[in-house]
């Protein structure tokens, strides 16, 4: 039997992933692609829609797609590729960038929030048409599911809505692809500002859990984020964000119930609670750090594999390309 297709991808915005990205994408994924043709990519087109070193950029890409591989994401299960090495995205971008209406795509939300805050001359094209672009990843590959954030929504209901144009106009080509929103409870916060999310852009390293950072850094976060007064191990978003974000860390890397944690430090206090959940962090990253690590100590090799799996991604999008280039009356090159 077939398996449904599944795409999704981050970019190589960071030296190193945050516990987020792990928690929130990467174990998802690695659940998911036994049961689905699964491709993750890696997606540097989109990484470019903000000034970028080039060599980092280049060396970022590697980091992130070593974490990928460390975190359980298999290229022998999974196509893990670069995006840029796959042209057919850039080149889908454009033909939906077409059927896209220019007030449509001014409506995205992280466009206009992004546009308010560094001002219009800030503000680049390939960031006014990201949402298009990242509709071609997901419509090349024919996807049926789509796991994202719930800050991602409303691009994926962009993708819908081109999937539907195009079909209406020039027959049906794409399959319309359902999105895959994490649970609230998947979502984590900053450990010093438990009302922010974590973010690899955060302006404050301290409250951030890295998985490339040496584990007893990590540890050390943890013993230092911030609880509250009250001294009682419970989940309550509203009153206790700090703790509350802590028990979902915990209860997302032990694969426990919340509940159950908050039996096992009912009357133990925040530092016997803390020290619980830097054990389990260091359990769990320490093994994901030294497989990164050893990935990128042979760059050659990792070329080499992620190489191959663009190899099969540009095969399966080429197919959906040239489908989407006769429809629109296109001359193909003989």
């Amino acid at each position: 039997m077939t398996k449904a297709r599944l795409y999704s991808g981050m970019q190589p915005s960071a030296d190193s992933l945050q516990i987020g990205n792990y928690i929130g994408a990467l174990m998802q994924w690695r659940d998911l692609q036994e049961s689905y043709d699964a491709f993750f990519s890696v997606v540097d087109l989109h990484a470019i829609t903000q000034p970028n070193d080039p060599s980092e950029l280049r060396e970022k890409t590697r980091r992130t797609a070593a974490q990928y591989i460390a975190a359980g994401i298999e290229p022998a299960k999974s196509t893990l590729y670069v995006q840029s090495h796959v042209s057919a995205h850039a080149e889908l971008a454009w033909i939906l960038g077409t059927l896209t209406g220019f007030g449509e795509a001014g409506r995205m939300t992280q466009f206009k929030d992004k546009s308010q805050r560094y001002g219009q001359d800030a503000t680049s094209v390939g960031l006014f048409t990201y949402p298009v672009l990242m509709a071609a990843d997901i419509l090349l590959y024919q996807t049926a599911v789509v796991p994202v954030g719930d800050d991602q929504k409303q691009h994926i209901e962009l993708t819908r809505v081109l999937a539907e144009r195009f079909n209406s106009r020039f027959g049906d080509t794409f399959r319309v692809p359902m999105p895959v929103i994490q649970q609230d409870t998947a979502r984590i916060y900053d450990l010093q500002n438990p009302l922010a999310k974590m973010s690899k852009s955060a302006e404050s390293d301290a409250g951030v859990l890295w998985l490339l950072d040496d584990p007893s850094a990590s540890a050390k976060k943890i013993m230092r984020a911030v609880t509250d007064s009250e001294g009682s191990v419970r989940y309550d978003r509203e009153a206790k964000p700090g703790v509350s974000n802590l028990l979902v860390i915990y209860a997302a890397l032990s694969g426990r119930q919340i509940p159950a944690i908050e039996d096992e430090y009912a009357g133990r206090g925040y530092g016997d609670f803390k020290k619980g959940l830097a054990e389990v962090l260091v359990s769990e990253f320490e093994p994901v750090r030294a497989r990164a690590l050893e990935l990128l100590d042979d760059p050659a090799e990792l070329d080499r594999v992620l190489g191959a799996n663009a190899d099969h991604a540009a095969e399966v999008a080429e197919t959906t390309l040239s489908d989407v280039y006769d429809r629109m009356g296109l001359l193909r090159r003989r």
